[in-house]
């Protein structure tokens, strides 16, 4: 009763509307933190995705000039590596990489189809080696994808939840990409014997 009597109902209900704005803005500055966090996730996930199509971009010209060595009337699959090499570098969103890489992934899998024409060349130690080296970076490219789009899963879905979906709007914060796998390289391969 004294509490009432010092401020009466009108300063209760002001105390009580500051309280909760201040829980409010509490939740909202939370909110907006967790999608600062993701997103940056998600901007760090795409830089690991890069810097290991920037490895296995760099591995490429060594790779086909060892190839060429061997098979020098196979200019068709060099051309089709090239070109694809060039896409990658010049590919500038989530979008374009992901339609690059999976041009480029069919023109090295041509590459290798022509290599298994040649046993000398399979036997090349620098050949192994580089082979080697685009497997362990074809390996950590498939991570980093993964990572990627699960932080773009967790992303997306913060983003689009009540109330964070209100923060997000509020605050601009966009839809991410998803890196994907191109519906060929989905299909079940046919095997013959």
């Amino acid at each position: 009763m004294a509490l009432l009597a010092a401020f009466g109902i009108f300063g209760l209900l002001m105390l009580a509307a500051g309280a909760v704005a201040i829980v409010a803005i509490g939740a909202i500055v939370v909110i907006y933190n967790g999608l600062v966090g993701l997103r940056n996730q998600c901007e760090n996930g795409w830089s690991q995705i890069d810097v290991q199509l920037k490895r296995r971009n760099d591995l490429i010209p060594n790779l086909v000039e060892t190839v060429k060595g061997y098979a020098k009337h196979e200019s068709e699959t060099f051309k089709a590596v090239t070109e694809a090499r060039a896409s990658m570098a010049n590919a500038k969103t989530v979008k374009e990489t992901a339609e690059a890489n999976n041009m480029l992934t069919g023109a090295l899998k041509t590459l290798f189809a022509v290599a298994e024409n040649y046993p000398q060349l399979k036997a090349n130690e620098n050949f192994m080696q580089l082979q080697e080296e685009l497997t362990t970076t074809e390996n950590k490219i498939s991570y980093s994808r993964q990572f990627y789009n699960d932080t773009v899963l967790k992303y997306d879905t913060k983003r689009q939840t009540f109330p964070s979906n209100i923060v997000a709007g509020i605050f601009h914060f966009v839809d991410k990409d998803y890196f994907q796998t191109a519906e060929v390289e989905k299909a079940v391969p046919k095997v013959k014997f």
